[in-house]
């Protein structure tokens, strides 16, 4: 008998208990680990680390007004009451390619573990907590590995140890938990607009000596990236994916890609690009930086970045859906106003099509060339 399914299977971001990823520390003083912690960030600082920790203050009343007060550059510092709910955490936590959570507080799905002889009784009460050790710190050199530990994991000797002041050798291993978890690039071609200027087609338009857009799916595909079609109406093509965000353009078309597959960033390109090549993809690809939301195109004497020449990573698609919320469907918006790696080409590059006489008008270029 099938099991009854309440709710739509929809694809959800492989995340942990309170981020995408995330590491608890534990076996210490709590002063030990935030410094530990900020020594390690501070070798790491391309990444978005955020440090997860519980208030030692014995009193805590509960705020009636959230005070948000910003710094003149940027900065905000927060004075709000909110319970620790792990839904709320995961959309907190999202922009982040690393969450460190003080383990003496809040549980973890992975753990490095300090070894303190001061704190072994509390680490033997902490057994639960250990459940994927990615490595130990011994505070002095000469701490062996506690009894119940290796009676617990007999192959705790075949995780990575280090001394406390071996901060180089530590970063490392965060680096690689961090590397471990980065999604895979796919290609969305989107071809599901209207072409309204055009007047027909633009997916179908013959710049190269085939449809544009098996042009497009080719020079993706040329980097090996599984790449799927874009399109309006409802399709049963494994290659295509149908638009779930109805009516909202490339907007729509780049929420239904993450709806597909949340864990993936998506290659997004448009099909009224005929000087994109093949030398511009490697360019993206070799520039992406998958701590920022996306890695853009933008030309160098234009003022805005290109959205649908644009790897978009898994953290972008909640920031798509708040703005969507407020009602936004703009895809250049979300970019303006976030962190993008831009890469510069020539404005030529990205020059998009959308008249019958563009179209002539680059036949002509083309076959001159």
């Amino acid at each position: 008998m099938n099991k009854h399914q309440k709710h739509t299977h929809l694809s959800r971001r492989n995340n942990d208990i309170f981020a995408p990823n995330e590491i608890a520390i534990l076996g210490a003083k709590c002063d030990v680990i935030s410094d530990l912690v900020h020594q390690i960030s501070a070798k790491l600082s391309h990444f978005k680390l955020a440090y997860f920790d519980a208030s030692h203050a014995k009193d805590v009343t509960p705020n009636t007004l959230s005070e948000f007060t910003f710094h003149h550059e940027g900065n905000v510092q927060i004075a709000t009451f909110q319970k620790v709910n792990s839904y709320q955490q995961r959309l907190v936590f999202s922009q982040f390619d690393l969450l460190f959570i003080n383990g003496n507080h809040f549980e973890g799905v992975k753990q490095i573990l300090i070894l303190d002889e001061e704190k072994e009784a509390s680490v033997l009460k902490r057994m639960s907590q250990l459940t994927n050790i990615q490595g130990i710190i011994k505070l002095k050199k000469e701490t062996a590995i506690f009894p119940f530990l290796i009676e617990k994991f007999p192959e705790i000797n075949n995780i990575p140890c280090f001394s406390i002041d071996e901060i180089d050798k530590i970063s490392i291993l965060i680096k690689q938990i961090i590397q471990q978890k980065i999604g895979n690039v796919k290609g969305l071609i989107l071809i599901g607009g209207k072409s309204t200027r055009m007047g027909t087609n633009k997916s179908l338009l013959n710049f190269h000596g085939k449809p544009q857009k098996e042009f497009a799916k080719e020079l993706l595909e040329k980097q090996s990236l599984e790449t799927y079609f874009s399109v309006a109406n409802l399709s049963e093509n494994p290659t295509e994916i149908s638009d779930t965000f109805l009516n909202l353009g490339p907007f729509g078309g780049i929420c239904s890609a993450f709806q597909k597959d949340a864990n993936s960033a998506w290659f997004v390109l448009a099909t009224d690009l005929p000087f994109v090549n093949e030398d511009l993809i490697k360019l993206l690809l070799q520039k992406r930086n998958p701590s920022k939301v996306a890695t853009a195109i933008k030309g160098k004497n234009m003022e805005f970045v290109e959205p649908l020449i644009t790897i978009y990573e898994p953290k972008a698609y909640p920031i798509l859906l708040q703005y969507l919320a407020q009602g936004y469907s703009c895809p250049r918006k979300m970019l303006i106003n976030n962190d993008v790696e831009i890469v510069e080409v020539e404005d030529d590059l990205i020059r998009n099509i959308n008249t019958p006489e563009e179209f002539e008008a680059v036949l002509k270029q083309l076959k001159n060339n």
